[in-house]
């Protein structure tokens, strides 16, 4: 006699790693001893463990980083330490990062400017995606839609409307 019983749930479990549907287990009445089934997704995510390394290796590169650039040469010597870059890196290194994130944003922009159209050009109203409206003349053989279709409104119904007296 089984001691359990399985029912496969209907419901997913939101889950990009294993694709395999839920099960609910119901105690026999008669068996008083039930073992519940261990998860299959135990254990620790992927991406929960290389977050966790990232952020010890990125603050093990900052202590070793600060003890570089701030400790005396005479102390890095009694503890054994004879070969590291020059202390000129500790300042130029990051001064280069910092001027070149500057000089890329800088850039970003200006290229942006430059492909964008001047706003008294006709490219910012009309385009190769522009879409006429197209005379809607029902036809008994087409399904007629509710919804009618999507076009853009031209420059002089927009005009009409923002800038015609109501009265």
């Amino acid at each position: 006699m089984e001691n359990r019983r399985s029912v496969n749930s209907p419901r997913r479990i939101l889950s990009f790693s294993r694709n395999r549907r839920a099960q609910v287990f119901f105690q026999d009445p008669h068996h008083d001893n039930l073992q519940r089934p261990k998860p299959d997704d135990a254990g620790p995510k992927p991406s929960e463990v290389y977050g966790f390394v990232g952020s010890i290796t990125t603050a093990v590169a900052l202590v070793v980083f600060l003890v570089w650039a701030y400790v005396p040469e005479n102390w890095l010597h009694t503890v054994g330490i004879y070969y590291y870059p020059s202390r000129y890196w500790a300042i130029a290194a990051p001064t280069y990062a910092m001027v070149t994130l500057v000089l890329v944003i800088v850039f970003y922009i200006g290229i942006n400017f430059m492909v964008t159209p001047p706003p008294t050009s006709f490219n910012t109203i009309f385009d190769e995606h522009t879409r006429n409206p197209v005379s809607l003349v029902p036809s008994t053989e087409e399904y007629e839609s509710p919804i009618p279709p999507m076009f853009d409104i031209s420059i002089s119904q927009i005009n009409d409307a923002m800038f015609s007296d109501p009265t």
